[in-house]
This record gives structure tokens, sequence and C-alpha cells, in this order.
């Protein structure tokens, strides 16, 4: 691959990424540990990921169990899941804390099925976006007598190509999270 292509690669590289931590994120009506990724907890006045203060397990298909390494932090992780956007309420019993997912009901399901693929619209954008600047360099390029008829086309090829590929994995990525969203 050319390298004028390679950073313009690695900008859609971190689309797909981007996307994928977004969906990781959304709830498919089975227990999923990444849903507390962006859950921060007060220990001792710094904010902190809840990973980094607890246990997080999934011991049943629709239940995560949390075991806080110090039980004063009982408190704080139950706060901290009250104030996010969980829509899930903590159970504790002043060891482990329990969330417990109920089924998603078919209107539910549809709704965040209509929403993975309104993050890969955005993420389809954001690649199409990329290719478009690096088109935009090329034509500055050879305005400026930096590169050749012959091979301005071959990087617009490539350039294209590439941003299929990277659609394509959007795609791909969109289909396993609606499916997984669907399944009851």
């Amino acid at each position: 691959m050319d390298a004028r292509i390679e950073g313009y690669e690695t900008r859609m590289n971190k689309t797909i990424a981007n996307l994928n931590n977004e969906l990781a994120g959304i709830r498919a009506g089975r227990a999923n540990p990444h849903l507390l990724d962006k859950i921060t907890v007060d220990y001792y006045g710094a904010p902190t990921p809840l990973q980094q203060v607890a246990n997080v397990t999934v011991p049943e298909a629709r239940m995560i169990q949390i075991q806080p390494w110090e039980p004063a932090l009982i408190k704080e992780i139950t706060k901290a899941i009250q104030t996010s956007n969980l829509g899930i309420n903590p159970n504790n019993d002043g060891k482990v804390i329990r969330l417990v997912f109920p089924e998603l009901t078919e209107e539910r399901r549809k709704e965040i099925a209509k929403d993975v693929k309104k993050k890969g619209e955005e993420a389809k954008v954001a690649i199409r976006n990329i290719r478009r600047d690096a088109m935009d360099n090329f034509k500055k390029m050879k305005k400026a007598s930096e590169i050749s008829e012959d091979e301005i086309k071959d990087l617009e090829n490539d350039t294209q190509k590439l941003t299929d590929s990277f659609i394509k994995k959007v795609d791909d990525a969109i289909d396993v999270k609606t499916k997984e969203v669907m399944t009851v």
C-alpha cells in the first residue's frame, strides 16, 4: 500500500475501533460486563474505573455481579451505577452488588437495533469524510505538481478500495450486533 494512503487507513481503523467500543456498550438482553466500562467511582477523591476497584463477574446470563475489594465502596459503586444511564437498579447485600437485567421487549429490541444502525451510519459518514480528505489532498498534490495524472488515478482507486473495505467492516459489525440484539 502507498505510504500516502496509510495515514487515512489509520484514521479509518480508529473509526472502526470507536464503533466497536460504542457497540460493546449497547445492552443486548444478556449481561455484558463491558456495559460498566464507562462507569467511574469516587475512590479516595479520584474518579476511578469500576473494574479497578471491584471484581466484575457474570454468574448468570442476565446478571452482573460486582464485588468491591473494599466493603466501604458499596455505597459509592451503587451511587455511580444509579447516576449512569444504564437503566438498571443495583441490588446489594452489603458485600456484593447485583445487576439483574430484565428481558427486553420486542419493541425495545427494535429501538436498540435502530440505534445500532444509526451508530453504523455515523461511522460510515466518518469513513467517507476521511476518503474526501484524502481525495482533496491528492488534488492539492496534483495542483502543486507533486504527483502525475497516473499517480492520482492510482491513489484515488486505492483510496476507494480502502473505503469500500472499511464500509464492509462497519456493515459486518452492525449485522453482528443487530442479530445479538434481536435474538431472544
